[in-house]
């Protein structure tokens, strides 16, 4: 554990202050719009956008990453994610927001597959377990710290969005600083998805419930607790309580869920979320110390049902399957995320923000109904049912390559579930010369990391460079630097 902290220290650092920066912008736009009195429905629109373009990232990630590296990607999408965030403060026109949120949510997926599969080459497969673990605890830290900045910086003006345009700025120092290169490409899982929907089609259309859960929450949220009357500095507080408690419960119940029907604890959590949101739903004003206990609670609840509902999926699909099963997963739960904010956003400003949580109790008890099976269909679990449960992050802070960290997913069956790279071409293996000199040409290289040794370094007789084999010293100065 110690080990794994030490080698990928800097790219947690570069996740935690990218979701920083993330998190206080969805915050700063939903209450940006509620407090110029902006229509519901455009305001769902404008953080639907954003999570359309986490969706589409999926697929243009890919080709980014082939075409141009990781380096150049991640460097890239950060730097129109910085521009974008900006235009913010130059116009208020509406539909350029929208397209804006969109290219944000587009370039922060492209950064997600960056980093995953950073770790991915880089963690040995005894320890990707770990790696993950601290991935998902950065990304959470990350998300509530974003919220807490609004307590600092109250005033919702243009010294927000430079604030956030530096997280974006500085996210990208220990990935351009690196000293190791990826030369093996990615390749997409293959997308099965007429197979999942007729053979799991509850536990889809569950992930897509989740989604739309989740996808409210994050956007609408803040729209609640403005017209709740809270200051921003309590709207950050209270979101920063409610995302934080999110982390909090992932160990809990994990382990609840290695040890009982998961099915049986889906129904369960499901009703505890209907029961925790229905002070909320109802009563028209809360006072502000009970409304964050709650919303602790609610916030618990809800973001432990996406990791048990992948786990509960995996059960019941062969392991051959199980690569695929994430990107589909991950893109029900997206596609939710999408809808949710546009159902909710037109109903809040005839019925009032009470409704986002009476959504939270429809959702809630929709899941309650479809994790309700029969005898003969709770049968239908793989032989190495249960897998162990793994704590993860949601679909909105994680990408199509996060399941590869999953350690309870074979390695070698990873690899097999992913099609072979195209052959790339003459001017990619230009590209590639330039960015990689030692390589050699027509030379198969067996590993997917080169690194690029400076003066003084030696390598062993073993193969590693004089005892620090797994250390980075580029992202170490970086962090330094940092």
């Amino acid at each position: 554990m110690k080990k794994a902290l030490g080698v990928f220290f800097p790219l947690y650092t570069t996740t935690m202050i990218m979701l920083l920066g993330a998190g206080l912008l969805t915050t700063y736009i939903s209450l940006r719009l509620a407090s110029a009195n902006v229509n519901g429905v455009l305001i769902g629109a404008i953080i639907a956008a954003n999570y359309i373009g986490l969706v589409l990232g999926g697929k243009v990630g890919y080709f980014l990453i082939g075409r141009v590296g990781h380096i150049r990607t991640y460097v890239s999408c950060a730097g129109i994610i910085t521009a974008a965030v900006l235009l913010h403060g130059v116009t208020e026109f509406i539909p350029i927001w929208v397209g804006l949120r969109l290219i944000i949510g587009l370039c922060l997926m492209c950064q997600y597959m960056v980093l995953e599969s950073w770790f991915n080459d880089q963690a040995a497969p005894n320890q990707r377990g770990v790696v993950f673990g601290f991935y998902m605890a950065a990304s959470y830290l990350g998300m509530a710290l974003g919220q807490l900045v609004l307590m600092v910086q109250p005033d919702l003006g243009i010294q927000s969005l430079l604030i956030i345009a530096i997280c974006f700025s500085l996210c990208l120092v220990p990935i351009a600083l690196t000293t190791r290169s990826h030369a093996q490409q990615i390749s997409p899982a293959p997308m099965e998805l007429r197979f999942f929907i007729n053979s799991i089609p509850k536990i889809l259309a569950s992930t897509l419930v989740i989604g739309m859960l989740v996808g409210s929450f994050y956007g609408l949220a803040p729209v609640y607790a403005s017209l709740q009357s809270l200051s921003t500095q309590q709207t950050g507080l209270f979101m920063a309580t409610s995302i934080f408690a999110g982390l909090v419960a992932q160990l809990p119940f994990s382990w609840l869920s290695d040890r009982y029907n998961r099915l049986v604890l889906l129904r369960i959590i499901a009703l505890m979320l209907v029961v925790a949101a229905l002070p909320l739903a109802i009563l028209p004003h809360i006072s502000f110390y009970l409304l964050l206990g709650i919303g602790f609670l609610v916030g618990m609840l809800q973001f432990t049902l996406y990791p048990l509902v992948v786990a509960l999926a995996n059960d019941q699909i062969e392991p051959e399957r199980r690569v695929s099963l994430a990107a589909c997963l991950l893109m029900s739960f997206g596609v939710g995320a999408s809808i949710g904010p546009l159902i909710v956003g037109a109903l809040m400003e005839p019925l009032g923000g009470n409704i986002l949580y009476a959504f939270f109790i429809l959702c809630g008890l929709i899941t309650v109904l479809l994790s309700r099976t029969t005898k003969r269909q709770e049968t239908h679990f793989v032989e190495d049912a249960p897998l162990p449960h793994i704590a993860m992050p949601d679909s909105l802070m994680s990408s199509p390559l996060s399941p590869a960290l999953n350690p309870s997913f074979d390695e070698q069956m990873i690899q097999e579930s992913m099609p072979a790279p195209e052959p790339a071409t003459d001017e990619q293996e230009t590209t590639d010369s330039h960015e990689n000199p030692r390589e050699q040409t027509g030379e198969e290289t067996e590993t997917a990391v080169i690194i690029i040794r400076e003066p003084g370094e030696h390598e062993s007789e073993d193969g590693t460079e004089g005892g620090h084999d797994d250390r980075d010293k580029g992202l170490e100065k970086a962090y330094t630097m940092v």
